[in-house]
């Protein structure tokens, strides 16, 4: 959940609300009980999203003039103090416990909270000191090593009930609206492959692979070798087998091994979905790797996760679901590319089509969630809807982004003059 509360940085071009307004709101939600005034303070503070909250007593607490979306119910005292002291974690926390009761649509209820934290107030000193103590996962050699562990080892067979035929766990491109999941995941490949006019014969290096299927469409259809890296054993030991049973192991290698230790020369650098576990203390670093690989007319393109303006990802996402990871803005993915004179081709924010991606992800999950309790439990079902609903909301009101961005070391003249390669049958 990527809500804006006192504990989360706000865009310095974010309303703020005046005193009397605040004062207003908070009145006009306030319940009689000591726990209903502290519940619709913090309300006014995330901006007074339209929902309305029933306490264990039956109090009522939603903020004046609006028709709530939704409605939170909060059995306990010590689930409503808990989720005062730290909203950002204890509220979804709560929900995945079942220690609270939504009714109604949860994507609407965390599209309410996103779209009120455009217009909170600045954080206030308490909630500054409490960002500052949160210690994000580091990503080191071995940081990133237990990160990735963390995320991507719980199973193939887990990921592969939601994730469709491609199992590609990265935003897809949707050619038209009626567009299945496959259909659109393949779109995004080929998107891709047309952006870096990938030409039989080539090298291509591509930093996190997932598992294996973009590389392998790289090869089959384009007639280009790849090298693909990967920390995640689980992902690469699935790739490997893969290529091995569709007779492309000859033009796809698959290494298990860190980004920063790519070594070689290559027509093309790209990575799908890697970007967001890199950390933005090493995109220097990341920029150093693209540069000693390409050749003077190489390319390249990276695919992230982003956001309007730095801020660090949402802590119960980092805590729960992604240690270590960050969606970068625009500002800072040109850390990769200023350091070492690589050239911008071309930006494209493919934000409504990763909210579409997520919304096939999340009706294959629904449909598939008692086998996923069999394998885990009932809590690991409502964490991972609670993520992927968060998701959803995240890019439905803008508070995250998809960036592809397309570039070229300086001296490449090989570049086309229009888009029209894009879009060529």
């Amino acid at each position: 959940m990527n809500a804006s509360d006192e504990t989360l940085m706000t865009s310095s071009n974010a309303a703020v609300r005046q005193p009397a307004q605040a004062r207003e709101a908070t009145e006009a939600a306030s319940g009689s009980s000591l726990e209903g005034r502290l519940l619709a303070r913090l309300l006014a503070r995330l901006g007074d999203p339209a929902l309305e909250f029933v306490l264990w007593n039956g109090e009522r607490i939603a903020p004046a003039g609006c028709e709530p979306v939704c409605r939170v119910r909060i059995p306990s005292r010590g689930t409503l103090l808990g989720i005062l002291a730290d909203p950002q974690v204890r509220f979804p926390d709560a929900y995945s416990d079942g220690s609270i009761q939504i009714e109604g649509d949860l994507v609407r209820l965390l599209e309410a909270i996103y779209l009120a934290g455009a217009r909170a107030p600045a954080p206030s000193a308490l909630g500054r000191l409490i960002a500052h103590l949160r210690r994000p996962h580091l990503n080191t050699l071995a940081g990133s090593r237990a990160n990735i562990h963390h995320h991507y080892d719980i199973g193939n067979p887990f990921y592969s009930l939601w994730l469709g035929q491609t199992m590609a766990y990265t935003c897809a491109y949707y050619p038209s609206a009626e567009a299945t999941l496959d259909v659109a995941q393949t779109a995004k490949m080929d998107h891709v492959c047309r952006k870096m006019r990938l030409r039989p014969g080539e090298r291509v290096v591509e930093a996190g692979c997932g598992w294996g299927t973009f590389a392998l469409h790289m090869a089959r259809h384009y007639g280009v070798k790849v090298r693909a890296f990967n920390i995640s054993r689980e992902q690469v030991a699935y790739a490997r087998e893969r290529a091995e049973r569709e007779g492309l192991a000859g033009q796809v290698e698959y290494v298990q091994d860190d980004y920063r230790n790519i070594s070689g020369r290559y027509d093309a650098f790209v990575s799908v979905g890697m970007l967001e576990h890199v950390g933005v203390a090493n995109y220097e670093g990341l920029g150093a790797v693209v540069a000693r690989s390409l050749g003077d007319n190489g390319r390249g393109l990276i695919h992230s996760i982003g956001r309007n303006y730095p801020a660090p990802l949402q802590p119960w996402i980092e805590k729960r679901i992604f240690p270590g990871a960050c969606p970068p803005s625009l500002g800072q993915m040109m850390r990769i590319f200023e350091p070492w004179d690589l050239s911008i081709l071309d930006a494209e924010n493919l934000r409504l089509h990763y909210a579409q991606t997520l919304r096939h992800w999340l009706e294959l999950f629904e449909a598939a969630s008692d086998q996923v309790e069999r394998m885990f439990d009932a809590k690991f079902v409502r964490t991972w809807r609670m993520y992927l609903a968060g998701s959803i909301a995240g890019f439905t009101t803008g508070t995250l982004q998809l960036f592809q961005v397309l570039f070229a070391t300086r001296q490449n003249n090989d570049v086309p003059m229009t888009r029209a390669h894009l879009y060529a049958r």
